[in-house]
């Protein structure tokens, strides 16, 4: 009995056990890594991933996937960028065009993701189109049309560059005293998006329906539940998440490229799914998505930190997403 209790104990948190013995071990080698500094800087560079990520698991959870995400975030990145540039900036994307509030452009950022989320929910639902292929679809439709946009006169093609301070501020800014025990906005953004994005996956009406869409969508039918509406739904805020991603990846990097994005959705749906979130859909949880973030994190980082290759990098994470999968398989056949 007590074996089996801490089975269960060990399966439920195995993600958390393996973050803290990734950092044991990346510490081990060089003590610095455990710095308050170095703390702060996988939040910043991570907080944005994590708002694309929790995007995806909402797909993940209906048993979807989303392979847009990338480019939408590299369209929401360009077309908030290209909007707020320094009117000095001798190559600025539009020249005649007066400063906008700062709020303006971001909000045309994440309405253009919701756009495309919304677009992807339809072609699922409405067409009855694999999510694979809808999102697939859609992906390369997604960054033609940003390559179009970035490559008009007189930009063409050239890094949107000179973005404005107030814009700036929001991607590199920060709460408190300048140094490693400063809070970065960014990371309060991604932490009030979690909070949001926990409330709705546990508290409303749209995250049940969202599990139960994944747990078995003919019972879901059957119980009573619009599937083709709320998979609307679904779909209309990851990608919502998505473009707020890419605004604030902007935002933080003070520039945009038609590339930015690119892979960031593979990233995210392997975040997901060594998180927890079953790749069989109905099952995921926001800490868990959170925890997969900070372990590619503390990869990517880490690894970096104490000079490990890139290329065993990549290998490093293939094998931790591989393993993450077949435990999930095991888990749903063993449930079977």
């Amino acid at each position: 009995m007590r074996t089996g209790k801490l089975n269960h104990f060990f399966t439920q948190y195995a993600i958390y056990f393996v973050l803290i013995l990734l950092v044991a071990g990346i510490a081990a080698s060089d003590p610095r890594f455990l710095s308050v500094d170095i703390l702060r800087d996988i939040l910043l560079q991570n907080s944005t991933r994590a708002i694309i990520a929790l995007g995806a698991a909402f797909v993940l959870i209906t048993g979807g996937t989303d392979l847009s995400a990338g480019r939408v975030v590299g369209l929401t990145a360009v077309l908030s960028a290209s909007m707020l540039q320094t009117a000095d900036y001798p190559r600025r994307f539009f020249p005649d065009m007066p400063d906008l509030p700062v709020w303006a452009p971001i909000l045309i950022g994440i309405a253009a993701g919701l756009l495309v989320g919304l677009i992807n929910g339809w072609i699922v639902s409405r067409l009855s189109v694999p999510p694979f292929i809808a999102t697939l679809g859609t992906m390369v439709i997604v960054y033609g049309a940003n390559s179009i946009y970035f490559d008009l006169k007189p930009n063409e093609s050239q890094p949107i560059a000179g973005l404005r301070q107030d814009f700036t501020t929001i991607g590199t800014g920060f709460v408190g005293p300048n140094g490693p025990y400063s809070l970065p906005y960014i990371v309060i953004i991604a932490i009030v998006v979690a909070f949001v994005v926990w409330v709705i996956f546990n508290k409303t009406r749209l995250g049940k329906n969202m599990y139960a869409i994944g747990g078995n969508s003919q019972a879901a039918v059957v119980s009573g539940i619009n599937v083709k509406r709320n998979l609307i739904y679904i779909y209309a805020i990851a990608g919502a998440l998505y473009g707020l991603g890419g605004v604030l990846e902007a935002a933080r990097t003070g520039g945009a490229t038609n590339n930015y994005g690119n892979m960031y959705e593979l990233d995210a749906i392997a975040a997901c799914v060594v998180g927890g979130v079953s790749t069989a859909g109905g099952i995921g949880t926001v800490p868990g998505v959170l925890a997969g973030v900070l372990i590619f994190g503390v990869i990517n980082y880490g690894l970096t930190f104490i000079g490990v290759s890139p290329y065993w990098q990549l290998i490093i994470k293939g094998l931790i997403i591989v393993a993450a999968v077949a435990f999930d398989i095991r888990k749903y056949l063993a449930k079977k």
